[in-house]
């Protein structure tokens, strides 16, 4: 009986690969949350992962949740049933956010592009003016289901010279941790990510960065709130202010995910103190450009990548588009079931009609190559003509351009 060998290669765009020095760093008893030791882990932790959203200002807060509770927590902190919000829906992410806002009872204005475009300024720009009774701008910068890219500084741009004081809420959940992201240069009000995609983590830690200005108005706001009659979203697992109480002194308001804590900061020590985030950013450009370059060189088959604009195409997801009369879904199964290689199926509407290669987390040149070896031979396995080696090729020619040494810097070799 044919049985799997090596690792399994984890390269759907979340959850990625987790080091193995980040689960030696999780492998450990439980201990005691309220001990007297405790509050240093929490605090260095809380400090440290501050340099992942670019703020020296902003406050962050850790749940015990996903992604989907980071975005749940943005909202209930910040307005009230029947506010009026304004985001856009350009995949399933972006959707799933948009059904929790209306679920929340706010008064949502979905803007619909295709799936492949980014933000329509332009609209954007007209619902401002027309309602500056907008409350929050709720925007994905990364849309993990078409691969596209958002420009969320001009979001913000945007918003300044309309003069509108409405928030500008992020989701950061495929991109913070691996691509740009500025806190506090962009003025995000709020934005969110998860520990399972460029944080290296498993899934269970939702991470909400809030600006100074923001976190005032929430907890002001809160002050006033009558929970029985009047229009507050409630919030208590995902209540910035028993966090805020709590962590102050190096505590959770509740038992928090310790192993998870510890994976973390050994995760950061990685990103911030070894490789450094700009470093890590080029990198994971790097690790995309060369799937990009693999994508171009399958375009002889009729392959093509979903985000149509270049500059809005993802550093952490790319989104390959399959002929038409091929289905996408058998190219998973194939690449999983006989090449051990986990790629991302197609969303929604794209679902048959696309398949997803991460770049994000822990990954490397090699990686990336063995992935799309994988890939062409999954793609031949079903019908589709393309020539093995094409796309390997193409990024290889782009990754051995661009290298830089990783390893024996001290220049020494041994003698025998």
């Amino acid at each position: 009986m044919a049985v799997p060998h090596g690792r399994n290669f984890l390269m759907v765009p979340g959850p990625s690969h987790v080091p193995d020095r980040v689960l030696r760093a999780m492998h450990r008893q439980s201990e005691d949350h309220r001990s007297l030791d405790f509050p240093k882990l929490t605090q260095d932790v809380l400090e440290d992962v501050k340099e992942i959203f670019q703020t020296k200002e902003g406050t962050v807060f850790l749940f015990p949740a996903t992604g989907t509770g980071a975005w749940e927590s943005a909202l209930a902190n910040t307005l009230c049933r029947g506010d009026k919000v304004l985001t856009v829906r350009l995949g399933q992410f972006s959707h799933l956010w948009i059904d929790m806002m209306v679920r929340f009872g706010l008064r949502t204005i979905a803007l619909d592009v295709g799936w492949g475009e980014g933000l329509p300024y332009d609209r954007m720009e007209a619902e401002l003016r027309a309602h500056p009774d907008i409350k929050a701008v709720c925007v994905v910068q990364n849309e993990t289901t078409t691969g596209v890219y958002t420009d969320i500084f001009r979001v913000r741009k945007l918003l300044d010279s309309l003069r509108h004081p409405a928030l500008l809420l992020v989701d950061g959940v495929s991109s913070i941790g691996s691509v740009e992201f500025q806190m506090d240069k962009w003025r995000v009000d709020v934005a969110v990510t998860g520990s399972q995609k460029g944080l290296m983590l498993p899934a269970g830690l939702g991470l909400v960065c809030v600006r100074p200005a923001t976190l005032k108005k929430a907890l002001d706001r809160e002050k006033g709130i009558d929970y029985v009659n009047g229009s507050a979203l409630p919030s208590v697992f995902f209540a910035w202010r028993d966090h805020l109480e709590q962590n102050k002194l190096g505590y959770f308001p509740y038992t928090p995910s310790i192993p998870l804590l510890y994976g973390l900061s050994e995760a950061l020590t990685m990103l911030l103190k070894e490789e450094g985030m700009q470093n890590v950013w080029a990198r994971h450009h790097r690790m995309a450009e060369g799937v990009r370059r693999a994508v171009g060189a399958w375009s002889h088959a009729g392959l093509s990548i979903c985000a149509r604009i270049p500059s809005e195409r993802s550093d952490t997801v790319t989104t390959v588009m399959v002929p038409e009369g091929a289905d996408a879904t058998k190219i998973v199964t194939i690449a999983y079931q006989k090449y051990n290689l986990s790629l991302g199926g197609g969303l929604m509407k794209l679902r048959g009609k696309a398949f997803r290669i991460g770049s994000l987390g822990d990954v490397n040149e090699l990686i990336m190559l063995g992935t799309l070896a994988g890939t062409e031979m999954a793609m031949r396995d079903v019908g589709i003509p393309v020539k093995l080696g094409s796309g390997v090729a193409a990024a290889a020619d782009f990754f051995q351009a661009t290298a830089v040494p990783v390893r024996g810097l001290a220049g020494q070799q041994a003698r025998i």
